[in-house]
């Protein structure tokens, strides 16, 4: 193993780096990394891998590796003077009640709890969606490190049956069991090989669909597609009825949900974030299967989410003739285009999220990254503007056709998920119960700004600190993500509170490539066009510094998944722009991505593949991994991973460290932080988000400089 630096040196060397760096490296402080001589050919380019043996995830030298970066992130991370303060003051942040939106069925409400410092969230029972009611199920008894978490969960139409999910050390692979709501006893029905997938209930409650994945080799395969299946209480799962798998396609994935009215299994065909198909199989009054499968929606020309029904009256909300989104009705008995009527027409913000509710659609839009929510009638009639308490976001907006009520949560920069329920015969919507946290909302600004991209895009960024800083440049924090429809909207985030309580600053950017305005800002941000995401995010960087928000020795970039995609690529283009990176979990690796899973594959509606010769050069332009330049000053960087991510498998982040510390060309550090029994980011444990973002807070905090009071 090399050298490493002393420990009680790393601190001034992260201090030091901060007014600039060497351009010569510091000695060898990293445990060393075999580089190998794989080459690839990719339509007549040759493409080094030095660290493909990095992907034997379980192979010994692999884990030599993690455990020996691991040991030399630990202690240098352990020294650092604002450590214990950003702990402490996590601790303190998470300690408040919070409530998710109730799964509602029967007049039994079921919701996840957790009254501050538990582990994992529980779920509660009530019949009454305004009382805390009692512990159905408790993870917590399950896994005394909090390894074991609840992942999906649906209540049969009675009430009286929940079905759940687990999931062990946040893998995505999970299994279901059933619990009786009145005893909290568990049936014996156990259904394994799922990962993804919800369950949905026949009308009867004795029986629900759900999708899972084939065997091979005696073991579930996720390189292969799901396919649906019937089960009924009271049976094994061997006895399980394949309802529908797909046999004409090889990588679209079908997943069912029962109407309410029970008459009908509407099946959604899932193969990326742009397209996808809708069928339907008609049902007898037991929930079995009566009739053949029928192809609705099978052109693949847009999105279409199903709503519910009306008898043979189906509501969808779609992007087709509608990149912002509208809501459409299909009368079964005469399905063509022509037919369709139109409800809710294209508006001039996209569509978000759509609930029936009573007799009414609830549409919530986004309107410049903020929620709005209108009301419609069935007959697409206007009915009004739902207010809301602020310019947030509104999350789990759930309700049902000829239901008395829907909820939805409510939450913003400085406010956390608060759980209304709106009467559907008053039009009003009422808190059911209100956090309480150790902040004073008042005390802090947001403001949102629209910066100019490289082409002339508009692209709008909150910007969220304490409202007594002085005036001048401080240490701040750019977050982005800029993939898959998915939209950055105000949330209360404990972990971005520390920052802010420290005297840090915090801006998010709504780059291209999400769902903010709509299909066509998705899709500019997507496959050859997915430059356009980083250069929204360096015009963010650039604005925060011309307007004196900042300066590139007090900025720093981070993101999770494709927005570790993100900060690495980013990271590459433009090192001399940022004092620090913070790549967590990210998908870093562009030409190899697609081979972990069958679900990997299906970014490739973002992404390309490398198998295709002009999105082979696009993704070789961007990819972290093979950008590196050796002798390069790259920004600090601290590398998150887990080891049990099997959504983005760590060794995207085990190559790209390796790479990044064989290339850096002067002595500022190149981190890698892996965790344990933790996937994803979901499930993770309150103790391990606490341990993650001491972490990285005080990383960054040594790089920009930020000394929180009483540090």
């Amino acid at each position: 193993m090399a050298r490493l630096i002393a420990r009680a040196t790393w601190p001034l060397l992260l201090v030091a780096c901060v007014t600039g760096c060497n351009d010569q490296a510091a000695p060898s402080a990293y445990p060393e990394t075999r580089r190998s001589d794989v080459v690839d050919d990719y339509h007549g380019t040759e493409v080094a891998d030095p660290y493909r043996w990095l992907e034997s995830l379980d192979a010994p030298e692999t884990s030599a590796w993690v455990a020996a970066q691991n040991a030399l992130t630990e202690s240098r991370l352990a020294a650092l003077p604002a450590r214990a303060w950003f702990a402490d003051q996590l601790a303190g942040l998470i300690d408040y009640e919070r409530i998710g939106v109730p799964d509602a069925r029967g007049g039994v409400y079921v919701f996840e709890h957790n009254p501050g410092r538990l582990e994992q969230d529980v779920l509660r029972v009530s019949d009454d969606p305004g009382a805390l009611g009692r512990v159905l199920l408790d993870p917590n008894a399950l896994a005394a490190d909090g390894s074991v978490s609840i992942g999906g969960y649906a209540l049969s139409p009675d009430g009286q049956w929940l079905a759940y999910s687990l999931s062990e050390g946040g893998s995505d692979w999970d299994y279901w069991q059933v619990r009786d709501t009145a005893t909290g006893k568990d049936r014996d029905d156990r259904l394994d090989g799922t990962k993804f997938t919800g369950v949905s209930w026949t009308a009867r409650g004795d029986a629900f669909f759900y999708s899972r994945y084939p065997q091979a080799d005696g073991a579930y395969d996720d390189t292969q597609q799901v396919r649906i299946y019937r089960h009924a209480l009271g049976t094994p799962q061997a006895d399980d009825t394949l309802v529908y798998a797909v046999t004409d396609h090889p990588t679209r994935n079908p997943y069912g949900t029962v109407t309410d009215d029970g008459r009908y299994l509407v099946i959604e065909l899932f193969d990326g974030y742009e397209t996808n198909g809708i069928y339907y199989l008609p049902l007898d009054e037991a929930g079995q299967p009566a009739g053949d499968v029928v192809r609705l929606l099978d052109d693949w020309d847009a999105r279409y989410g199903f709503l519910g029904n009306d008898g043979e009256h189906f509501f969808f909300q779609t992007t087709r003739d509608a990149p912002l989104g509208r809501i459409v009705a299909i009368d079964l008995s005469s399905p063509e285009f022509a037919s369709w009527t139109e409800l809710v027409p294209e508006a001039r913000s996209a569509i978000d999220a759509v609930t029936l509710a009573g007799e009414e659609l609830l549409v919530a839009y986004i309107r410049d990254a903020r929620a709005e929510v209108q009301r419609f009638g069935l007959d697409g009639r206007p009915l009004g503007e739902l207010p809301l308490p602020g310019q947030g976001t509104v999350i789990g907006l759930t309700g049902r056709l000829g239901e008395a009520e829907a909820f939805f949560g409510y939450t913003d920069f400085t406010t956390p998920r608060t759980v209304y329920r709106y009467a559907t015969q008053t039009a009003k919507a009422v808190a059911l119960r209100q956090p309480k946290v150790g902040i004073t909302p008042g005390d802090y600004r947001t403001r949102q700004v629209f910066v100019t991209s490289r082409d002339g895009t508009k692209v709008p960024m909150s910007i969220v600190a304490r409202g007594d800083l002085p005036p001048g440049p401080r240490p701040t924090v750019l977050y982005g993500y800029g993939g898959f429809n998915v939209s950055l909207l105000p949330g209360y985030s404990t972990a971005r509170m520390a920052w802010l309580e420290a005297g840090g600053v915090y801006a998010v950017a709504n780059l291209r490539g999400g769902g903010e305005y709509g299909e066509a800002w998705h899709r500019a941000g997507t496959k050859l066009d997915k430059q356009n995401v980083f250069d929204d995010f360096i015009a963010a960087a650039e604005w925060l510094i011309d307007e004196g928000v900042t300066t590139p020795e007090q900025l720093t970039i981070w993101g999770g998944s494709n927005g570790g995609l993100l900060v690495g690529a980013v990271a590459q283009q433009r090192p001399a722009l940022f004092a620090a990176a913070v790549p967590a979990v990210g998908v870093l690796d562009m030409l190899r991505y697609q081979l972990a899973s069958a679900n990997a594959r299906q970014w490739s509606s973002d992404y390309g593949l490398s198998e295709n010769e002009d999105e082979f050069a696009s993704l070789y332009a961007y990819s972290p991994y093979h950008n590196l330049e050796p002798g390069t000053c790259y920004p600090a960087t601290l590398v998150m991973a887990d080891t049990n991510d099997d959504r983005v498998v760590p060794w995207h982040s085990y190559k790209y460290a390796a790479a990044l510390q064989h290339a850096q060309g002067c002595d500022k550090p190149a981190l890698i932080r892996v965790e344990t029994k933790t996937g994803h980011g979901a499930g993770a444990a309150t103790s391990k988000i606490i341990n993650e973002y001491a972490d990285q807070w005080a990383f960054v905090a040594a790089v920009t400089g930020l000394k929180p009071a009483g540090s």
